[in-house]
């Protein structure tokens, strides 16, 4: 007589089926999670890029604000930012992420020092965009990512790798090249490079404990008394230009907290979904497009000592990009 152990049984079937359902249900959901995290990637691509983009043809923007100068245009920058992150705040509901901010003492200090790095950038750049520098404020970002590194080096005690080692000495090379050939200090590109770099360490320091939208309100809280000191000083010397130009000067005028916004709430979606390397390989949109822009549009000079200074950049940036990269795949591979 056969065992009957060892013939399949109803339960047996359920069981096996059962385990196949899982099994399935398993991998859709696997696939379906690759294709959410594909999704993202892609969206976060578009909104660094976008991003960017925007930051490119900026320099544009801030000429159509003519007869504004830079002086008040930073100022209203500041002010008009604030309300419209207020806004931003009120509408999303977020106003407890920025006063659980006020409970962290270290991490406000911070954000002042953040505030106060960010107007000298957005002070040289726009007097750099309205006095014929565009070019220049295109090197500077073309010089930030290089500037960063040196500040790790200078800042963090970070040991560096010997080409970038390369990339930054072949840096140094083309500011060498700028001031004796083409005879004029590149002091816009520099402190632009120094100011956006040292900016990034503190926001880096800040970590995520702030959120975009709150540290670009307490950064330009910060800063809302020197934009007040500023207007009173240009009211009384040169006269205050807003309202005063026609209503579509003055409604540039008034977006420009909403194109200083709007770009970083971008870059800070996006750079939530995409990897470091996707975003160090977008950051050169921006000054690529400014320098277009200075080039072909604004018609700036580049005589033969500026080509040859903005092409050791690009060699260095060449490098220190592909390190970055075999760097980043050594990494995986190891892992």
């Amino acid at each position: 007589m056969q065992s009957s152990s060892s013939e399949p049984t109803a339960a047996d079937g359920l069981d096996d089926a059962t385990a196949l359902d899982l099994g399935v249900t398993t991998a859709t959901r696997r696939v379906v999670s690759d294709a959410a995290a594909i999704r993202e990637r892609r969206v976060g691509g578009i909104f660094t890029f976008s991003a960017y983009l925007l930051w490119g043809f900026l320099p544009l923007y801030f000429l159509l604000l003519a007869p504004t100068g830079p002086w008040e245009i930073v100022a209203w920058r500041i002010l008009l930012s604030l309300v419209f992150c207020a806004l931003l705040l009120t509408v999303t509901r977020t106003w407890p992420r920025l006063t659980a901010i006020f409970r962290q003492p270290k991490v406000l200090g911070l954000t002042v020092i953040a505030g106060l790095l960010i107007y000298v950038n957005w002070q040289v750049f726009i007097y750099g965009a309205l006095s014929g520098h565009v070019i220049e404020t295109s090197l500077g970002y073309f010089i930030n990512p290089i500037a960063t590194v040196l500040l790790a080096v200078l800042v963090l005690r970070e040991r560096l790798r010997p080409t970038q080692w390369v990339a930054i000495g072949i840096a140094a090379a083309a500011v060498l090249v700028i001031v004796v050939g083409y005879g004029a200090f590149p002091w816009i590109a520099l402190t632009l490079a120094a100011s956006f770099g040292l900016y990034g360490l503190v926001k880096k320091k800040v970590g995520p404990s702030v959120d975009a939208v709150s540290g670009l309100t307490l950064e330009t809280l910060w800063l809302s008394p020197i934009a007040v000191v500023v207007l009173v000083i240009v009211g009384a010397t040169e006269g205050l230009t807003i309202g005063a130009d026609g209503w579509q000067h003055t409604v540039l005028l008034s977006l420009t907290g909403v194109i200083t916004a709007v770009p970083l709430l971008l870059f800070a979606a996006g750079a939530r979904r995409v990897s470091l390397t996707t975003i160090g390989l977008l950051q050169f949109v921006a000054p690529i497009l400014q320098f277009l822009v200075g080039w072909l549009v604004l018609q700036e000079p580049m005589p033969l000592e500026r080509w040859i200074g903005f092409g050791l950049v690009w060699v260095a940036l060449v490098v220190l990009t592909v390190d970055s990269l075999v760097h980043a795949r050594r990494i995986r591979v190891a892992a």
